[in-house]
């Protein structure tokens, strides 16, 4: 085997194993904030769904990562080691800081850098301009009509402060017709275009469907035994963090499987992208073992440091953030899972008012958000051009 192809292959489950230890620490940390399973069972319980979940799932995720970013014809073995070299240093370097981040997204970054300093800006596959243009009009509707129900709403409830109303009607009602349209066929979008967009979206999905979900459960057991309703609810976050692992495997742990495959396809060892049974058991063994290993940093940042988590609140986090990825996952498109459950967290601190949540610390997150894609490509782009200058 030639050793670039070997050195990807061992970058790739590096890759995977980073990411254990920063994004699939989410599908853990609500269960372990409310003592409902203790950290070891926890990562044990997340290890086994997160190998179930590509199982369940089509490997659409992976598919896109390896053929819907770049042209598959720039993804050689050194441009794909390259971009997973400066993603593994970015999600270690956060993960280290207890900050969750996209290890996605690092990924992301790190092909389109590496790609473009090999081959140009034409490498990376861009929406036609009609889909984007569509994308807006949709989004302009969806947050008129938000913006028409959350003004009927403020007048019965006879709210003075209509303008945060009217914002965040428009913002809710633009969040939710992109999905509508995407479900029913009326936008259709993939490849690089469709992640940068779920990296808006998807916070703001989980945010809003746990808000909702949180004030749905919590009116139907405002009349039970509070100590009832906290039995129950442990019982079902073991349900609902099981869950939310399959999501994860679904998605996150594709990101490798698309690269190792990608790899195989350039180096000739596959004539189509297709994943091999072997990638998927050690791309998910590879996560499952970055969970075991580290990661605790992260898992107080999104447990404790957001807003204080009770069993129910876990509960619903972790169903509402599952749905998401679930729902993301069947369109192929790779989104970030911290994305979702961060999401989730602040929906469902939320309900018990805004003061609930520190904010601060969620300014933080979301910076590391933003600058994710920007500085893995600077870097990937640095990295292949000191090669090239170094090893002419």
């Amino acid at each position: 085997m030639d050793t670039v192809i070997l050195a990807g292959i061992v970058l790739a489950l590096l890759f995977n194993f980073v990411n254990g230890m920063n994004d699939a620490t989410n599908s853990i940390a609500t269960v372990v904030a409310t003592r409902v399973l203790s950290p070891l069972k926890a990562v044990a319980m997340a290890a086994f769904f997160n190998l179930v979940g590509p199982l369940l799932f089509t490997t659409a995720v992976a598919k896109t990562i390896g053929e819907g970013i770049v042209a598959p014809v720039y993804l050689t073995p050194f441009v794909i080691v390259i971009g997973l070299f400066s993603a593994v240093i970015w999600v270690y370097l956060s993960t280290h800081l207890g900050i969750p981040i996209s290890a996605t997204h690092a990924l992301v970054g790190g092909l389109v850098g590496s790609a473009v300093a090999y081959a140009g800006m034409s490498v990376i596959i861009l929406p036609a301009g009609g889909t984007v243009l569509g994308l807006f009009l949709y989004a302009a509707i969806g947050a008129g009509i938000g913006m028409i129900v959350s003004f009927l709403i403020g007048r019965i409830t006879k709210d003075e402060a209509i303008l945060p109303v009217l914002v965040t009607g428009a913002i809710f009602g633009a969040a939710l017709s992109v999905p509508f349209v995407i479900i029913t066929g009326l936008l259709k979008i993939s490849g690089l275009f469709a992640i940068v967009l779920f990296i808006v979206l998807s916070p703001l999905l989980g945010f809003i469907i746990t808000y909702i979900f949180s004030l749905f459960f919590i009116r139907w057991f405002r009349n039970k035994n509070p100590k009832k309703m906290n039995f129950l609810s442990k019982k079902l976050q073991i349900f609902s963090s099981a869950f939310y692992s399959i999501g994860h495997g679904s998605n996150d742990a594709q990101n490798g499987m698309g690269v190792i495959t990608a790899i195989l396809v350039a180096g000739g060892m596959l004539t189509e992208f297709i994943v091999p049974v072997w990638v998927i058991l050690i791309c998910c063994a590879a996560i499952a073992l970055g969970t075991l290993v580290g990661g605790w940093e992260v898992v107080k940042t999104m447990a404790k440091k957001i807003t204080h988590l009770r069993p129910y609140q876990g509960f619903c986090a972790e169903t509402s953030g599952g749905v998401v990825l679930s729902f993301i996952t069947a369109f192929g498109v790779p989104v970030s899972t911290t994305h979702a459950i961060t999401g989730a967290i602040m929906g469902v601190g939320a309900v018990r008012g805004s003061s609930a949540v520190h904010w601060d610390i969620v300014r933080t997150i979301v910076t590391a958000w933003i600058i994710t894609i920007p500085i893995t490509a600077i870097c990937a782009y640095g990295c292949y051009i000191l090669y090239t200058v170094i090893f002419p």
